[in-house]
This record gives structure tokens, sequence and C-alpha cells, in this order.
């Protein structure tokens, strides 16, 4: 197990680091009620008081239940300043407008949410002199479980290389509100989802690969195709000569 005291000095002082080089006075992240979003909040907040969650529902019911308050019993906690942008009617206007030229597929549906949600971020931290602040991790990072453009934009990341197994222990660390730590990790794109039935396969199947390169032959198999199949989501910028 990490050292978490050390982990929480050193991130605090990455996130201040970064800000005082880029020369922008506060965050702006997502606070989607998660576990990833919790520990970014959390450090964000202990770096600087600049911190701004912004809760974005996104016609999902689940979001403006369980996520919603979720989110908000850790900002009130931790004393993060928190608002909400329901982007609801946003995307189904946007829908409407590209069904006139094409029917849109369930992926590219579904990945509507996490690009609006972006462009929402960066409008709110731009308009602050603030820096947006990612929330993926190290597990779903490798197995390509996030949107192009979407939860893969940010400024920073102050827990990229945290698989899952370490997000929960340094939120019990903490001592993050247990409905964040207790709950099954979704993505809340739409009802019902939640992140391993979509994977195929377990965190714990996937972090005891990425931690000690261990597991059945058929999960590393999976793990390993996911991988493969998502690395153009970690160069998304193909340039012609380089």
């Amino acid at each position: 197990m990490r050292d978490y005291a050390k982990e929480l000095k050193d991130r605090v002082e990455f996130i201040r680091e970064t800000l005082k080089s880029s020369g922008c006075t506060g965050v702006v992240y997502g606070n989607s009620g998660g576990k990833d979003s919790a520990l970014v909040g959390i450090l964000c907040k202990k770096a600087t008081d600049n911190v701004l969650g912004v809760i974005m529902p996104c016609q999902s019911k689940r979001n403006f239940g369980e996520d919603m308050e979720d989110g908000l019993k850790v900002a009130e906690k931790f004393d993060i300043e928190t608002v909400t942008v329901d982007l609801s009617d946003v995307k189904a206007e946007l829908c409407r407008s590209i069904e006139t030229v094409g029917r849109i597929t369930g992926a590219a549906g579904v990945n509507i949410a996490p690009r609006l949600r972006m462009t929402t971020l960066y409008t709110i931290a731009q308009s602050r002199s603030a820096l947006v602040a990612g929330t993926g991790n190290r597990s779903e990072g490798y197995m390509g479980y996030f949107t192009k453009w979407g939860d893969g934009a940010y400024d920073f990341n102050p827990i990229a290389d945290l698989t899952v197994t370490e997000i929960y222990e340094f939120l019990r660390f903490l001592d993050a509100p247990k409905e964040i730590i207790e709950k099954a990790p979704s993505a809340g794109l739409y009802d019902g989802q939640t992140d391993e039935q979509e994977m195929g396969i377990s965190y714990a199947a996937i972090d005891r690969y990425l931690l000690n390169g261990e597991g059945e032959r058929e999960e590393i198999e999976r793990i390993e195709a996911a991988h493969k199949r998502s690395l153009h989501k970690l160069n998304p910028q193909i340039k012609y000569g380089e």
C-alpha cells in the first residue's frame, strides 16, 4: 500500500506548482458524485481555496439523484464551492440538429454528454482564469474507458497514475463519505449503467494485472485487447510529418 500521507503532500504540491507555472489562479473540475472526482476535488481544495466543482446532469435520472446527492456530500464535507449546469436540453437540441443530416449511433450518442461537459468546464475555467482538472484513473486509462475530447480532456490530472484500488485506499485515508466508497462505479452515462458491466471485467482483475502482472489468461487477453483498441485515444492528435 502507498504512503498516503506522503501521496497527499506530494500531490498537493504538484497542483500548486502547476497553477503557479500556468499563471492561473484556480481550478475547475467536474463533480460527478463518483470516486475519482471526489478525490480530485479533495486534493485540489487542499492545494488552493479557489476550487469550483461543477455538477453537470445530462438526461440520466441517476445524474439528478444519487450522483448529485453524493457529489454535494463531498463538497459540503470538504468545503468545495459547487454549481450545477443542467445539460439535458443542450444535448437534446444538439441531437435534433445532428439528426437532420444522419442517424446518431448508440456509442456516438453516449459520448455526447462527456463532450458537452468538457466544453462546459473549459468555458467556465477560462472565464475564471482557472485550469481544468482531469478525473481519470490509471485503470480506466489503460482500458481506454474514457471519451476522447470528453473526460479525456484536461489541463492536469493529479490522480492519473492511481488504480481504482488505490483511489479507494486514498479516499478512506481522507475519510471521504462512505456513499462514494461503497457504491458501484458508474460514469452515469445512462440509467442502470455501471463501469464494470460495460467493460466486461472487474476493476479488481484490471488492478491485479496492472499492479502485479497477474490474472487469468482470459482476463489478461481482455485487458490487453481493450488497451490496443484504445491506443488512438492516448495520441489523439496525429499529425503529418511527426
